[in-house]
């Protein structure tokens, strides 16, 4: 992999800000513990019974997976397509 391109685990999406699906298998093993984190979450803490450990746990693991997102993905910038 010599290209840097190639090296993103999160490439850019075409139009607008942020990154698209998972190019790399890394990619996906981290959006994979992301939703297992989420139903953890969910049935650890229902929201009815447990609203703040509820979304306390969601806003981490969205942070968690931002944080990935930014540090193996293309610098996130806005985007209007192909040139």
């Amino acid at each position: 992999m010599t290209d840097k391109s190639k090296a993103y685990w999160f490439p850019a999406k075409r139009y607008g800000w942020g990154w698209g699906p998972p190019t790399a298998w890394q990619g996906w093993v981290v959006l994979l513990l992301y939703v297992a984190a989420l139903v953890a979450t969910g049935l650890l803490f229902p929201p009815v019974s447990h609203a703040p450990a509820f979304y306390a746990g969601i806003a981490i693991a969205t942070a968690a997976l931002l944080l990935v997102c930014l540090l193996k993905g293309e610098p996130p910038r806005w985007r209007w397509g192909r040139k």
